[in-house]
């Protein structure tokens, strides 16, 4: 049996990088994967890829910073399957502007799509899985939760946003058995940065790795959770390295 055998799992921020990792290894696991992110081509691309695998994966274009596609979303789970085992809030914005060049148009854009629709899709999660008594959402942060980088204080506002909202939704789900977790990956190859996924940097890993931690929070036992993670290339300096 597949460690994800029969689940049910939507998964943002699908195009590319961790999350079209973490969709590749969920559905390898056996899991029904619904893919979102706004890159309809690349979504379809994953999707063939996926099935050529023989697992199952379904395209949902959507740009989670809005609340009617993060419905939409939703209501294909519900309408396909009747079930939603498994979120994973993947899709992300980093920024390197200075902080003072920085414009209210883009700190928005970064909180928009890195916290508001974290939120966004969490609560819909809730409404399907409070009945269901059962279900487990996973947000993606960063290591820039606990050691930012210079010049990048919208990625870095909302990743110590989203540990907060991590504990907040885990004591939301507690009593209706939903496991909320936080994974914060240290430098990894995906297309935040520009370049990287042609010139990856010597201390970054590849997203499959992080994917690897996804799968052992989402397969684990319903009445355990991993509350948070963080996973890291042992060349990246961090805690004394480098």
């Amino acid at each position: 049996m597949k460690r994800l055998q029969d689940r049910v799992a939507i998964i943002t921020g699908a195009s590319s990088g961790i999350g079209a990792a973490i969709a590749r290894s969920f559905a390898r696991e056996g899991a029904n994967v619904i893919i979102a992110a706004r890159r309809v081509e690349r979504l379809s691309e994953l999707v063939a890829e996926i099935e050529a695998e023989g697992g199952v994966a379904i395209a949902q274009a959507t740009d989670v910073s809005k609340e009617d596609h993060v419905d939409r979303l939703f209501a294909v789970a519900r309408d396909r399957f009747g079930k939603l085992d498994l979120l994973v809030n993947s899709a992300g914005i980093a920024d390197h502007t200075p902080t003072d060049q920085l414009s209210l148009a883009r700190f928005r854009e970064i909180v928009d799509t890195n916290l508001v629709a974290t939120f966004l899709c969490a609560r819909e999660a809730l409404r399907m899985m409070k009945p269901q008594k059962r279900g487990r959402i996973i947000n993606i942060g960063s290591i820039s939760a606990y050691s930012p980088r210079p010049n990048s204080i919208g990625y870095t506002s909302t990743k110590f946003a989203v540990d907060g909202m991590t504990r907040s939704l885990a004591l939301d789900g507690r009593a209706h058995g939903i496991t909320v977790s936080v994974l914060n990956p240290g430098s990894t190859v995906t297309e935040l940065v520009p370049g990287m996924a042609d010139r990856p940097l010597a201390e970054s890993m590849p997203a499959d790795h992080v994917a690897q931690i996804a799968v052992l929070m989402a397969s684990l036992p319903d009445e355990t959770c991993m509350l948070e993670a963080l996973v890291l290339p042992i060349a990246q300096p961090f805690l004394g390295r480098g």
